[in-house]
């Protein structure tokens, strides 16, 4: 997991800051000599295998228990900062939506769509995550949508405070929705709650049916799964079927959405879910009242 794979977050930067904070993962350099080199796996093939022990994953010169300690603290502060997230969105009827894939999925092209074309039925605001650049939250407010960019450094996703901060400088309007895009990376972002209702995977039918089976932990945290660009599927060996199989597998729940981006196919079933999701923002809304 990232919260000790040493990738930190630089200097986070919140589009309307004043200043930047520095709000990294705390990076740990124990040179004891409970350093648990050798704790890998190798199978009959001789690949070798990082992710058996207790933590799942694999740091050298830590041990488990230690690498355990420093996930454990980092995700409960994430954690209690996501409840507030949340607790705020509830209050304010406001819906928001984790938005996650690998880079060149179409997530972008996808939101920015969905916000011109929602935005005409209720506002629409955006919480833009990538590493550098402002160039995804300038195509956003192309549509009229409001967006804010946070650049994230060498981190690899979004957190709790990065969304809570970026929420303070939006102010969604009451009855809205809120999508967040992380920063591309099926990996980091499963594992951090940022508030949202739900977490919606996009993936790209250029990419591999067997995606859901090699990040598993993103696809079981997920609400719904976007297969995307389904208007390449007669030119690319895409297995709609069997990537549908393998997400099942790995989480029996998960809602599957087959869409273009591109060519709109598609775009009024990914709609009705978000309308159908903000329904649910409103009544949470009337019964906290």
């Amino acid at each position: 997991m990232c919260t000790t794979c040493g990738c930190g977050h630089g200097e986070v930067k919140v589009e309307g800051e004043g200043h930047s904070h520095t709000h990294g993962h705390h990076h740990h350099h124990d040179h004891g000599h409970d350093h648990d080199h050798h704790h890998h796996h190798v199978d009959a093939q001789g690949d070798l295998h990082f992710g058996h022990g207790e933590s799942g994953t694999h740091v050298p010169g830590m041990s488990q228990s230690k690498i355990v300690q420093i996930e454990q603290d980092i995700l409960s502060k994430n954690d209690h900062l996501a409840w507030h997230n949340r607790d705020d969105l509830s209050r304010a009827g406001v819906l928001a939506l984790n938005l996650v894939s690998s880079p060149g999925s179409g997530k972008t092209t996808l939101l920015a769509r969905t916000a011109q074309d929602l935005g005409e039925r209720f506002p629409v605001a955006v919480i833009e995550g990538d590493q550098q650049t402002a160039m995804d939250a300038d195509r956003i407010r192309e549509t009229g949508a409001r967006a804010i960019q946070v650049n994230t450094g060498k981190g690899c996703h979004l957190d709790a405070d990065m969304v809570r901060r970026a929420i303070g400088q939006l102010e969604p309007e009451e009855g809205s929705v809120l999508f967040i895009e992380n920063v591309g990376n099926l990996v980091c972002p499963a594992g951090f709650d940022l508030g949202e209702a739900a977490k919606v995977v996009i993936l790209s039918v250029t990419e591999g049916e067997d995606k859901p089976l090699k990040y598993p932990d993103m696809f079981r945290a997920a609400k719904y799964m976007i297969l995307n660009k389904a208007d390449l599927l007669p030119y690319v060996p895409f297995d709609v079927d069997t990537c549908v199989e393998y997400a099942r597998r790995i989480n029996p729940g998960i809602k599957v959405l087959q869409l273009s981006a591109l060519t709109g196919e598609g775009l009024e079933a990914w709609y009705s879910v978000i309308e159908a999701e903000r329904v649910l923002a409103q009544v949470r809304l009337t019964a906290g009242e």
